[in-house]
């Protein structure tokens, strides 16, 4: 099987009923919200979710499960992927451009449940650059403090798109390119004081389990 679709299906099943769920973005939580939506239908599950970004919204209500809000309810479980995770299960997300809705209702769960395919498993942060969520009118100051501090900064531009990639939160994103992470927790809060930064990539000490997927098995980690 599909490592990605192997760790849907586990982390699907880590839903219980009454539960509100946040709901992820990417490959990776495309087949966690499918599993998900079979088993309210098949078992009569009552479940609402919190989409990351428009894509898992619009993902959720084409399968029928209900959406609030944070603004409604606190979500009891989050489910979403990653594109890398270190050993202390800090992260780097942000490939789909939803990092910053991510990290919101990420953050604010009660439990953090990160699923990927093994090959995302790495012995420190940096391979993938770091998404930085800015605002329009910020982005050359932006791109000169994160240069500064060692990055190297590309405008992610769009496929099937003229012009730059917009963010659901209409914003541009810069991805920056770091020779090493070996400080996540430190990366994380400073890339967030430069003026103009919305949010970064860089997830730290929210994580209580991660579900890596092979074609044969899942194996969990924890702290």
């Amino acid at each position: 099987m599909d490592p990605k679709k192997r760790v849907g299906l586990e982390a699907a099943l880590r839903v219980e009923d009454g539960m509100v769920v946040g709901l992820g973005t990417g490959s990776t939580t495309h087949h966690f919200i499918k599993s998900l939506a079979e088993r309210l239908k098949e078992e009569e599950l009552e479940v609402w979710g919190i989409p990351t970004s428009y894509q898992s919204y619009f993902l959720a209500v084409e399968l029928g499960i209900p959406v609030t809000t944070l603004d409604e309810h606190r979500p009891d479980l989050a489910v979403d992927g990653a594109d890398e995770v270190d050993p202390h299960l800090n992260l780097i997300k942000g490939g789909g451009a939803a990092h910053t809705r991510e990290k919101i209702v990420d953050y604010a769960a009660r439990t953090f449940l990160v699923i990927v395919d093994e090959a995302k498993l790495v012995d420190q942060l940096g391979r993938f650059p770091v998404p930085v969520e800015v605002l329009p009118g910020a982005m050359s100051t932006v791109k000169e403090g994160l240069e500064s501090m060692g990055g190297t900064a590309h405008l992610r531009m769009a496929h099937m798109k003229d012009g730059p990639v917009i963010s659901d939160n209409n914003n541009f994103i810069l991805d920056v390119q770091f020779e090493s992470i070996p400080h996540p927790v430190h990366l994380e809060k400073e890339l967030n004081n430069i003026p103009g930064v919305l949010e970064n990539g860089i997830f730290t000490g929210a994580v209580d389990e991660v579900l890596a997927g092979s074609v044969d098995q899942v194996k969990s980690l924890k702290k």
